[in-house]
């Protein structure tokens, strides 16, 4: 598992959003983002941000130099996140995520600064012995294990018994590829590709790597950036679209890191949270696919199969993660750009790689891939859209286990498009929202006076983190009414119990020291 346990909110509203954009005295400018399409099966929410920003021409902004009015429009119609807290996170997060590439100065961008950029991805095991203690590392995460405050003393001995239960399978689909990841070579590649890209546009900018769960850790990464001195930052997390358990978690560990040192406190920064409505990684996808269909014998009869990393559904309906969300609209723009080359072929999207007894994000990958065979499907190309590197989700996963099924369920061709790795098209389009993202480091962007809410810095970490998840410190409420029957309140609890019954289980291992679980050799760290 390289990619972490990571929709579109209902209802329809006419209002689109609007990106921010730079304006002088002399020059006035707007991009509007795309409207989604609204789908049969998939009724969105639309809400409108205008924001209306004063920079000083030359993009030496400083503190006081940028500041925006804020504004937004909201249908009134109810949704599972409430208007506050899409005021919050959306704010920050549409300000460079503009689908048309903003003209860059020519003057240089970065003056006496030394500008380095952070790659943010979550790692993955390089060889079979690396795989256990990757697993623990993840699952140690509370960001994609969330337990109640009761118990958060029971997160590493419940991630050491999930990895040691999960390893020898993981092992063997690590086996099947090689031996291991591939994701540190390819993440690796692509900084290198992208710190040319930056120097070719004039910006000479370090890159650094810096995955959440194995080497090069992001600690490292940090070590390496101060040793070199950098002065302004730019956080890119390799994650598309942004959701809690991947972008956030990044977010949140860099968050700790910064707030204990000194230099960092006064190294400027800025993020850019998701970029998938980016005009460059919306045709680089495209391409890709248009490429891939040309090697079916009828192009047009295939169904494209869009499939995405999977989060828990609370993570969308109860903690307001926007993940759901921005990949229905991706795939919705990824589309809309094929039209437009007169390619109109069906498709649909799906979750993959689900863990545990909860309810995830559906429709499910396995179970729709067997609907579509079904149904008489016959030709079926899988995108892996929410992945930009080949991992042991698109190496194996897909590529064995769901082709498997495929050719089981009736489908008789099989076709995959690769992960972009490092496609030019969208090397050049991240050197781009690194460029644009430079005159907004370390300034103050975002505000709502008529609310009288305080200045936020564009694209802080700490306050992305304040934004995207308002209930962090707490799990969501339970689910209060019991129903009979496969529904979804039953499957709720019937996954909260067999969590219930499993923290009950390590509770009486870790006091006692005995139990079959030490018999096992499970927790031998517990001996006494």
């Amino acid at each position: 598992m390289d990619s972490a346990i990571q929709a579109s909110p209902s209802p329809a509203s006419s209002s689109a959003f609007r990106s921010p954009c730079l304006t002088s005295a002399s020059q006035n400018c707007k991009f509007p983002l795309p409207t989604s399409r609204v789908s049969a099966s998939s009724k969105r929410m639309h809400c409108g941000f205008r924001l209306h920003m004063d920079a000083s021409p030359n993009y030496n902004i400083s503190k006081n130099h940028v500041v925006s009015k804020y504004s937004s429009e909201w249908p009134e119609s109810q949704s599972i996140f409430s208007k506050q807290s899409l005021n919050k996170y959306f704010s920050p997060l549409r300000a460079l995520v503009t689908s048309n590439t903003q003209d860059i100065p020519a003057t240089p961008l970065t003056g006496d600064d030394k500008v380095g950029v952070l790659l943010l991805n979550l790692g993955g095991p390089e060889t079979l012995d690396d795989v256990q203690p990757f697993l623990f590392n993840l699952f140690a995460d509370p960001d994609i294990i969330r337990l109640p405050r009761l118990f958060r003393f029971l997160q590493r001995p419940l991630a050491h018994f999930i990895s040691v239960l999960r390893s020898p399978k993981s092992r063997e689909g690590y086996a099947s590829i090689g031996g291991g990841s591939p994701l540190r070579k390819i993440t690796d590649a692509q900084a290198e590709e992208l710190k040319k890209a930056l120097w070719k546009k004039d910006v000479p900018a370090e890159v650094y790597v810096g995955m959440r769960y194995w080497h090069p850790f992001t600690e490292e990464a940090i070590e390496q950036i101060k040793k070199d001195r950098i002065t302004k930052l730019v956080v890119l997390p390799l994650y598309p679209q942004f959701s809690i358990s991947t972008s956030g978690s990044s977010l949140r560990l860099l968050e700790g890191i910064f707030r204990e040192d000194e230099y960092l406190v006064n190294m400027q920064h800025t993020v850019i949270p998701s970029w998938y409505q980016r005009e460059g990684y919306i045709k680089a996808m495209a391409d890709l696919i248009e490429k891939e269909l040309k090697s079916f014998d009828f192009p047009e009869q295939v169904m494209v199969f869009f499939s995405a990393h999977g989060v828990p559904l609370a993570y969308v309906e109860e903690a307001g993660d926007p993940y759901k969300a921005e990949m229905e609209e991706c795939v919705d723009l990824i589309m809309e750009e094929l039209e437009k080359r007169r390619i109109t072929n069906n498709y649909t999207l799906a979750y993959q790689s689900r863990v545990g007894p909860v309810e995830w994000l559906k429709p499910y990958t396995d179970d729709t891939i067997i609907e579509l065979g079904q149904k008489g499907v016959k030709s079926l190309l899988a995108v892996p859209i929410s992945f930009v590197s080949e991992h042991i989700e698109t190496l194996e996963e897909i590529d064995v286990e769901y082709k498997e099924l495929a050719l089981k369920s009736g489908v008789e061709k099989w076709g995959r498009v690769p992960a972009l790795g490092c496609e030019p098209t969208f090397i050049t389009d991240l050197a781009d929202a690194v460029i644009e993202s430079l005159p907004y480091v370390g300034a103050m962007a975002v505000s709502n006076l008529e609310a009288r809410q305080p200045l936020v810095p564009l694209g802080s970490v700490e306050e992305l983190l304040a934004a995207y998840d308002s209930q962090r410190r707490q799990l969501p409420p339970p689910v209060t009414v019991w129903e009979w029957g496969w529904t979804k309140s039953a499957e709720t609890w019937n996954g909260r119990a067999a969590m219930l019954a499993v923290l009950v289980l390590l509770v009486l291992e870790v006091t006692t020291g005995e139990g079959f679980l030490h018999q096992w050799g499970v927790f031998p760290l517990f001996h006494q």
